[in-house]
């Protein structure tokens, strides 16, 4: 399986794809190491050992995900430290799992009774993890599944293996055990369904696309799943907003990662009385960004993916164009690369405020009264995380209550996230919650014990 530099496009790498044989070692030696319980003192130990291990690698690291992915130093240098903290929350959460006293006083005859809850790992977890944050997701996937316990099977994103790769190396190297962690390569199609079809994974944990998604929950059937999917992220800003604050934050929100990220600013909802206002500073904020190669200090957006992606972008700003759209600065593409790029006098009923562009594409569209806002929100099939700018209390519990998402950011952009979050979303986005202790609970039975004297 050859690893592309998504830069120049060279092969700088390859890794085996896995066997039938291969799989068939690697599940039995999944259910094999939940016969021999690993404490939670080790786990712990384990994991704040791997962090300690990966900074004193951070060079090979942050340069391996540069080139397999495409982003740019800050980019890469912000997942870094992002997946530090979630693997030290794992570390302390591997130490809490606790349950919960049950009353039993309104059933006669259980007065003397006395009963609770322990937590217990659920088993065998497949995590199925995206090309768009290769180290930190990767984290926050199997980081609490093996903080609860459980003995886990990756297979990462076949456009960015390495990083995985070498995180599950040095995990391995920090003390977890070989079979509570292994990693097999190859493609969704033929390697990701033969292991959501086997029987013995306990829970599976996918992010990626809705349609994959569903694919997912298909084949799983009973299993408990946690998907977190796809998006076309809204971010509405109130003509009482703090309008520098906007133009900061969405220069960031909808252009790291090249715009490859579920909660990217896609559709900014303006208030028409500031409107303009704020279009001509994002058109001079915007148009001030450097793309180009991502090895680059100086660059802020590198390329998509693929080139193939940065086709479907540019089609869909295309689309849009012919229907009446206009490019605020922006839209130009070479090979996989796609300006930074602001679209403006966007109708909400066009393909690119209603399909997941993911590439550095922001559309701006004006609105007159709140509830004109959340009806364009809300019309998505997605609901994942919604960004609300104003100065007003009242408006922002209003937000909170009529936006259709997993969650409601006042005065940030739909793409704030802090790693200890619940964080998932509703409709089309998926279900079920990220962040350590919230996937911890999802990853491990609550099992009842009742003491009779």
């Amino acid at each position: 399986m050859s690893v592309r530099d998504k830069w120049t496009g060279e092969v700088f790498a390859e890794l085996k794809r896995a066997t039938e044989p291969l799989i068939e070692r690697t599940m039995a030696g999944a259910v094999g190491a939940l016969r021999e319980p690993w404490v939670p003192l080790a786990r712990a130990a384990a994991l704040r050992g791997a962090i300690t291990l990966l900074r004193e690698r951070r060079d090979d690291v942050t340069g391996i995900m540069r080139r397999e992915t495409g982003f740019t130093t800050a980019d890469v240098n912000d997942e870094f430290e992002r997946a530090m903290v979630t693997l030290q929350l794992c570390a302390e959460e591997s130490t809490r799992l606790g349950g919960d006293v049950v009353p039993l006083g309104a059933s006669a005859g259980f007065e003397q009774r006395v009963a609770f809850t322990v937590r217990v790992p659920i088993g065998v977890v497949l995590a199925i993890t995206p090309f768009n944050a290769p180290l930190n997701t990767v984290c926050h996937k199997i980081g609490p599944a093996l903080a609860a316990g459980n003995s886990v099977v990756l297979k990462p994103a076949q456009l960015t293996p390495l990083t995985a790769q070498l995180l599950v190396d040095t995990l391995h190297a920090a003390g977890v055990p070989e079979h509570y962690l292994q990693i097999v390569h190859g493609s969704g199609g033929e390697l990701g369904l033969r292991l959501l079809r086997d029987p013995r994974i306990s829970f599976a944990t996918f992010t990626g696309s809705t349609e994959v998604g569903l694919i997912v929950k298909r084949e799983t059937g009973i299993l408990p799943v946690q998907l977190e999917l796809g998006s076309t992220s809204t971010t509405i800003v109130c003509e009482d907003a703090d309008l520098d604050l906007v133009v900061a934050d969405v220069r960031r929100s909808g252009f790291r990662k090249a715009g490859q990220v579920c909660t990217s600013v896609q559709n900014l909802l303006v208030q028409r009385q500031v409107a303009e206002q704020l279009r001509e500073r994002l058109t001079a904020s915007v148009g001030s960004l450097h793309s180009g190669d991502p090895g680059e200090a100086s660059t802020d957006v590198g390329p998509v993916i693929t080139e193939q992606a940065a086709e479907r972008a540019n089609m869909l700003v295309s689309e849009a164009v012919s229907a009446g759209a206009q490019v605020a600065v922006g839209a130009r593409r070479d090979r996989n690369l796609l300006s930074p790029t602001l679209m403006i006098d966007i109708d909400p009923s066009m393909r690119i405020v209603s399909e997941e562009i993911f590439a550095p594409v922001v559309n701006l569209i004006s609105f007159d009264s709140l509830s004109e806002a959340f009806g364009i929100a809300n019309s998505s099939r997605y609901g994942l995380q919604a960004g609300f700018y104003t100065a007003s209390i009242a408006r922002a519990l209003e937000a909170a209550r009529s936006l259709e998402v997993g969650g409601v950011i006042i005065n940030g952009t739909s793409s704030t996230r802090a790693d200890g979050m619940p964080y998932g979303g509703v409709k089309d986005s998926g279900f079920g919650r990220e962040g350590p202790a919230a996937a911890i609970s999802e990853m491990t039975i609550p099992r009842l014990v009742i003491l009779t004297p």
